[in-house]
């Protein structure tokens, strides 16, 4: 049987418990949950700082850690998207109070007092998860501090259109592995805003290409519909423009459907298919 190693908590040397007798490995444990508690924290391909960045961690995010080497690295899966690989594990605390709301804002703050004029102890980005105490006036209250109320929102509580929050990300750097403003590739892109709107989304264009929506002619596109190429995806703004993260611009861009598909396509990649998600 074949495992994905990106979703597969599985080495030669190790593997979690529960994958005994379906894979090979010199040891099978079992998983210690962690939460992470920088604002974004990096999964590696190697417990290097200088390794491949494959996506990233949000402020809140539980983490299922297997292993914890003596040079600080933390090699776990993550709880929402499944992906595995190699965590500082500074950024990782004990489990604290479940989370009740997320950051809804591109990024925000998170004050130790109830005033913008302190200096902020941590800006989580869109899509981090926190427990909410209370509402202090402008403040929501939070075992961390204080954060602007109109920047969190309920769990429950989802956006409706998912290419609106992609184009708050419009001139974002592009990041390969990343999913916040700081920076951000095609496919975190997509993964953000559909998560922003309580739709479940694969990590990787390839899983997304496979798991999301149904196949369209590219004469038929409209808003919401989702563009791939191989290690690429793009967001339909409108019958004629796309919303993407990519390496041409290095940065979050809209750009003529006719256009990119032409450049892309003279680039040596062709657009393998149109997929519509409802």
């Amino acid at each position: 049987m074949s495992f994905d190693p990106r979703l597969t908590p599985a080495r030669p040397d190790l593997a979690a418990k529960h994958l005994q007798g379906k894979v090979d490995a010199a040891r099978f444990v079992e998983g210690k949950v962690r939460e992470v508690i920088d604002a974004q924290a990096p999964v590696r391909r190697d417990p290097r700082p200088d390794a491949e960045q494959m996506t990233e961690a949000l402020m809140g995010e539980r983490v299922t850690v297997y292993e914890f080497d003596d040079e600080g690295w933390a090699w776990g899966q993550l709880e929402s998207d499944g992906y595995v690989g190699w965590l500082p594990a500074n950024a990782l605390i004990a489990p604290r109070a479940a989370p009740t709301h997320k950051v809804i804002a591109p990024r925000t703050f998170v004050f130790p007092g109830a005033s913008i004029k302190l200096p902020p102890a941590v800006s989580p980005p869109l899509g981090s998860r926190l427990a909410v105490d209370r509402l202090d006036g402008p403040f929501a209250v939070s075992a961390i501090g204080f954060l602007p109320a109109s920047h969190v929102a309920p769990l429950a509580q989802n956006e409706t259109d998912f290419v609106a929050v992609a184009e708050r990300m419009l001139g974002t750097p592009y990041l390969w592995g990343g999913k916040t403003d700081s920076g951000i590739d095609c496919s975190g892109l997509v993964q953000v805003a559909l998560n922003a709107c309580g739709l479940p989304c694969p990590r990787d264009s390839d899983m997304q290409e496979k798991a999301l929506g149904a196949p369209i002619d590219v004469a038929q596109a409209r808003r919401g519909d989702l563009v791939f190429w191989k290690g690429h995806v793009a967001i339909v703004r409108d019958a004629a423009t796309l919303l993407h993260a990519n390496a041409h611009h290095m940065a979050v861009a809209m750009e003529p459907l006719a256009r990119a598909l032409t450049r892309i396509s003279a680039a040596g990649s062709h657009a393998t298919c149109v997929k519509r998600l409802s």
